[in-house]
């Protein structure tokens, strides 16, 4: 095992959408890259690291930055890093050779079903692809990443950017399948006194190629975003949870038949609003749902093209508790920016999208639920890495 060579200072910033995946009747298909990041500016410098342990250095500004461990061995993104890093041969510098800094400055609220450990696992896999001078493609990248992040929806809208459609691909008997391997041999847990991987250590396994398959559809440019997001967290392992281990055959086909419209009706300009709202309606995910989010139920069935002029579709933003809303906007409009904080009614949304997202907040007040929202445009660039 070698580490990263070092001979100058290089500089880099990696910046990864939010993304918000299950998008109507498309439960662990349809992602939506969003205009919220997750930002890293990378310094990698040939001087002794000012830790006497570690060559990485972590700093948070943003959302959950109180939370987010800076311990490499611990961040997600860095031991991502470390696994891409490892594959190949390589681990991060000793601490007395070079030095890291990495800056992180995340837009991307955790825990709300708006892609923020999807963000995260794809801005590793990119750092280390940078750090390690690997040249991998975005193919490759994804495999990546999806051994860690195990469905496609939320890593490929964060990946490639746009609205997507994703499967992990059936594989050869001969393949290895990323969900037969325990992610504790991809991520191991690491103890409180972890430290660099040790000379001897079992090389972690790589992903199939090519395991993941995505589609790029085309949206409509009066398409706008509207983005709800209360002050409460949902565990995806609990939003599993409550889903049914079967489905009846009248459920299944409600859901195939309106994922089929759906993707194609987003894409036709001016939107059909009726067409829409009914096609982003859903029986897989969000009914068994309700009850880890109060209020739920009343919001997808209150908030019409009728009575909101402009509304397209309403739905859960992945697993929640996040609404995701698709609003005819007046163009052009003013969006929220990664340097805004969350906002309401000032977020320069259109008036349409003002009213959208002011109706879904005062109905979740009456739960006694404080939210804020968000007006927002599609993410079309993905994962970027721009070295200065």
């Amino acid at each position: 095992m070698a580490s990263i060579q070092v001979s100058k200072e290089r500089k880099w910033t990696i910046r990864v959408p939010a993304s918000s995946a299950n998008i109507g009747p498309g439960f662990d298909v349809l992602g939506l890259a969003l205009s919220r990041h997750l930002t890293l500016q990378v310094v990698l410098s040939p001087t002794a690291s000012s830790s006497s342990t570690d060559s990485v250095i972590l700093s948070y500004i943003g959302e959950g930055a109180a939370e987010a461990p800076l311990n490499p061995y611990k961040n997600l993104i860095t031991r991502v890093a470390l696994y891409v890093l490892l594959s190949h041969g390589l681990s991060f510098p000793a601490a007395s050779a070079a030095t890291i800094h990495i800056t992180v400055d995340n837009q991307v609220p955790f825990g709300r079903g708006l892609g923020s450990s999807a963000a995260a696992v794809v801005a590793g896999v990119v750092l280390a692809n940078a750090l390690g001078d690997l040249n991998l493609s975005q193919e490759r990248m994804k495999d990546y990443a999806l051994m860690v992040e195990r469905h496609p929806d939320n890593v490929t809208a964060a990946l490639v950017g746009g609205f997507t459609g994703s499967f992990l691909r059936t594989l050869d008997a001969a393949e290895l399948s990323p969900s037969s391997i325990p992610l504790a041999e991809v991520l191991p847990a690491y103890p409180p006194d972890a430290g660099p991987p040790q000379p001897g250590d079992e090389p972690p396994p790589q992903p199939p190629k090519t395991v993941g398959r995505h589609v790029r559809y085309g949206l409509a440019k009066e398409v706008g975003v509207v983005v709800v997001v209360p002050k409460f967290e949902v565990e995806t392992a609990k939003a599993r949870g409550a889903l049914p281990a079967d489905y009846s055959r009248a459920d299944v086909v409600f859901n195939l038949q309106r994922l089929a419209v759906l993707t194609a009706s987003l894409g036709q300009s001016p939107p059909n609003a009726e067409v829409i709202w009914e096609a982003m309606r859903d029986k897989v995910h969000q009914p068994w749902r309700e009850g880890l989010i109060p209020g739920l139920s009343k919001i997808l069935n209150t908030l019409t093209p009728s009575t909101h002029p402009g509304l397209l579709g309403i739905c859960l933003s992945g697993a929640g508790p996040t609404i995701l809303a698709l609003v005819e906007k007046s163009l052009p409009t003013t969006i929220t920016t990664d340097a805004s904080e969350i906002t309401s009614a000032d977020s320069g949304a259109d008036e349409k999208m003002q009213k959208v997202g002011e109706a879904i907040k005062n109905l979740w007040k009456g739960e006694g639920i404080e939210v804020e929202w968000m007006a927002l445009t599609v993410d079309e660039e993905g994962a970027t890495c721009v070295e200065h």
